[in-house]
């Protein structure tokens, strides 16, 4: 199979188990990598390098970096997560919550795609 073209991010972490965790719960998994830098991968093309982040790079309360993740069960996952997802004016049902080392990981999917809910808002 030939590679596609994709963008896989590479994130500075401070504890690269703890970050793992955190993205397991996500739907990612642990795909290659020597121990000081993690492949992690969603197997719907979804792919998230860790690397240990140099030091003073992560401020606590400054971290500025920011993932989006889209996925169709956005629901079931912000429950999973111990979140709500709501529409948002731009047409997203969307969630957002952060990593371990605060890194802003924003969840959502097209509402018009998702399946009608009940008390789900006119449009």
């Amino acid at each position: 199979m030939e590679p596609s073209r994709r963008l896989t991010a590479v994130l500075p972490c401070n504890d690269l188990d703890r970050s793992e965790a955190f993205y397991r719960r996500l739907g990612f998994t642990h795909r290659s990598g020597p121990d000081d830098y993690r492949m992690l991968a969603d197997g719907r093309g979804g792919e998230l390098h860790l690397q240990p982040a140099v030091e003073g790079w992560l401020v606590p309360g400054r971290n500025p970096f920011g993932l989006y993740l889209s996925v169709e069960n956005v629901d079931e996952l912000a429950a999973e997560m111990g979140c709500a997802a709501e529409d948002k004016p731009w047409g997203m049902r969307e969630f957002a919550l952060s990593d371990p080392d605060e890194t802003l990981v924003r969840v959502g999917w097209p509402s018009r795609l998702l399946p009608a809910r009940e008390n789900a808002p006119l449009e």
